[in-house]
């Protein structure tokens, strides 16, 4: 497995539309398990694939807690079947938006349906952190950022504080 490169914002690449998997083989479960690595290595709780540079509707997450077993998912495909009516906010970061964090409101259920690891059809009913990390993540997949759910000033300053950092880094 390797570690992969994620992309910071406001890279354009960042804001494409991912395009469907068309055969779930050895390269795309490659894919997701170097996806997760780097996601466990960054770390982060999500990963979509464009994050990576990857423009393919997929992601891995972990929503566990430090001190129980790791369970990952790997989600191919994903397509939001269902959402509650009842809305939660959640102070929500981004690993392509490192060090910045804002409150966003989102359905508190979801049910998706997705292809797993080994290409098999399934259906997944979440709540809580785990409702909204896929939201989240599938937000990525149509080239949304979590902070296109925020006032545009706010947007913008996070958005100038990325711009600065990369050129501070760049001049270093």
């Amino acid at each position: 497995m390797a570690l992969l490169p994620i992309l910071v914002a406001p890279d354009p690449v960042l804001t494409q539309i991912s395009t469907p998997v068309e055969t779930v083989d050895d390269e795309i479960r490659r894919t997701l398990d170097d996806m997760l690595e780097t996601m466990y290595a960054a770390p982060g709780i999500g990963l979509a694939a464009i994050q990576v540079g990857i423009a393919k509707r997929m992601l891995v997450i972990d929503v566990s807690r430090e001190d129980e077993d790791k369970q990952p998912l790997y989600i191919i495909n994903p397509e939001v079947t269902w959402v509650s009516d009842d809305d939660q906010s959640y102070e929500e970061g981004c690993l392509s938006l490192p060090e910045h964090y804002a409150e966003v409101v989102r359905p508190a259920e979801v049910k998706i349906d997705y292809l797993d690891y080994n290409g098999e059809k399934r259906e997944l009913h979440a709540t809580g952190l785990l409702a909204i990390c896929l939201q989240h993540e599938m937000d990525h997949l149509e080239g949304i950022l979590f902070v296109d759910h925020i006032s545009a000033l706010k947007r913008n300053m996070i958005l100038r504080k990325l711009v600065k950092t990369k050129r501070l880094k760049a001049e270093a």
